[in-house]
């Protein structure tokens, strides 16, 4: 593709450059000539106003002298014999046919006539004896210059134009093939057995939208991979009654040869049984990985996610708002935990604040991580740090009953954190960091202090506007 686009803009380029530039060099090459020629026709203007006062040769030579190209010996005169005796007169250089001399003052206008190293411009002029005719030499090198000059700087803007036009449409190429080579690449990967492969989705809109259903496809097979695996532990689970039934059965036979035999296949069925299990496991542990890796669209899973709760918040008059979830914000992290991280901290909204609160949902995108923002009008926490340690609280179970523990756990596994603070809407806020490089040891701590006192002030701004 990128090379068919560098032929076509090649030869695109070279029609339009030859259409302009070769009429263009004809035109300099025509004017060249002309000015060559109108140059002449003014010298020859010269020597006229003298002809129409007199045929003097002394005078006519002191004209031709004073000419500009006239001490040169390219003007000539040729003036006609006055009287019955008087002899034509020959003044200055002379290089035209006399043939042609006389065609001239016989047709009374200028014309040309070709000479030895150049052409000659006959220009007719009335005197008292007849028709003068004044001869002015245009040498070749007249007659084209400039010219090769002006051919070589149309030459040299037709060459950059070509040059310019093939770099432009090689870099256009780029932008188009690297995605799709990125999203090939991707689809060999993800071929191979490579769960957490994804596709970043820029580059023109035709690819960034194979890019997203690429991801969206690779998302639903590790889906699909992980249902089939839970559902092969499930029903290897599920075996484990029956085998036992069997097992005990087995042991009421006696010491027959059959017993024997039968206790044996049913030891052998319930090691099989136990390495379908454990290969369950494993392999469902690496489908989970492989989802983290890839991880997931934060906006997609808000959207859906509050299309949920948008219904019971319906139902008990609740303002809700979303912002910053109107574009693709990929995060280290499997959906399904995203999703129940989101539905504990929404479903705390609803447990622990009376009904007409309000609540908003925030994503911020930075370079090094993600803040997910859940914040309401309610009445607030009063023991943040507890409610972020589990055996802490009210719950008899040792619980705080609000669920954060899962979100910590989430926040956590991507280096992130989770903070609880007093929201813009007067209530609660629970802001959740995730990190987007996987800094467990978090060596840009200082630069995400510095994000999250950004966006505290941008908190603080935006509740003094509302008051």
């Amino acid at each position: 593709m990128r090379w068919a686009l560098v032929k076509v803009a090649l030869a695109v380029t070279t029609m339009v450059v030859v259409a302009f530039a070769v009429p263009l060099g004809l035109v300099v090459k025509e004017l060249a000539r002309d000015r060559a020629y109108g140059s002449a026709e003014r010298q020859a203007a010269t020597i006229g106003p003298v002809l129409a006062i007199t045929t003097d040769r002394l005078q006519l030579e002191r004209a031709v002298a004073s000419a500009e190209t006239g001490a040169g010996g390219r003007i000539g005169v040729h003036v006609p014999a006055s009287g019955k005796n008087g002899k034509p007169a020959e003044i200055g250089s002379r290089r035209a046919a006399q043939k042609d001399v006389e065609a001239a003052a016989k047709l009374g206008r200028a014309s040309i006539s070709p000479v030895t190293g150049g052409s000659s411009l006959l220009q007719p002029t009335a005197v008292a004896a007849g028709i003068a005719v004044v001869e002015v030499f245009v040498p070749d090198a007249a007659l084209t210059n400039g010219v090769t000059t002006s051919w070589v700087v149309l030459a040299g803007v037709g060459l950059a134009l070509i040059i310019g036009s093939v770099a432009v449409a090689d870099r256009l190429g780029t932008r188009m093939v690297r995605p799709a080579e990125r999203l090939a690449g991707a689809a060999h990967d993800l071929g191979k057995g490579k769960l957490g492969v994804r596709v970043p989705e820029d580059g023109p809109k035709e690819l960034r939208s194979a890019a997203s259903a690429f991801n969206s496809m690779a998302d639903q097979v590790v889906q699909l991979l992980a249902n089939e695996r839970e559902l092969a532990a499930d029903l290897s689970h599920r075996l484990r009654t029956p085998l036992t039934v069997l097992r005990l059965n087995a042991a009421s036979l006696g010491d027959t040869p059959a017993a024997d035999q039968t206790r044996a296949a049913v030891e052998q069925l319930e090691r099989e049984v136990d390495q379908i299990i454990r290969t369950a496991r494993e392999q469902k542990a690496q489908t989970r990985q492989a989802a983290a890796a890839a991880g997931c669209d934060a906006a997609e899973v808000i959207r859906e996610r509050m299309g949920f709760w948008s219904a019971l918040a319906e139902d008990e008059g609740r303002t809700v708002r979303i912002a910053g979830a109107d574009r693709p914000v990929r995060v280290p992290v499997a959906r399904p935990e995203l999703a129940a991280a989101l539905d504990a901290m929404l479903g705390n909204v609803f447990r622990h604040t009376p009904e007409g609160t309000a609540f908003a949902v925030d994503v911020h995108n930075a370079e090094e991580a993600v803040i997910v923002l859940v914040s309401d009008a309610g009445g607030g926490i009063a023991d943040p740090d507890a409610a972020l340690r589990r055996g802490h609280g009210g719950g008899g179970d040792g619980s705080t009953g609000l669920g954060l523990d899962i979100v910590r756990r989430l926040a956590e596994s991507t280096g992130g954190d989770v903070r609880i603070g007093r929201s813009v809407l007067g209530g609660t806020e629970v802001r959740v960091w995730l990190a987007l490089d996987d800094r467990r040891a978090r060596p840009g701590a200082r630069r995400g202090h510095r994000l999250r006192r950004t966006l505290g002030g941008r908190r603080r701004r935006t509740a003094r506007a509302g008051s």
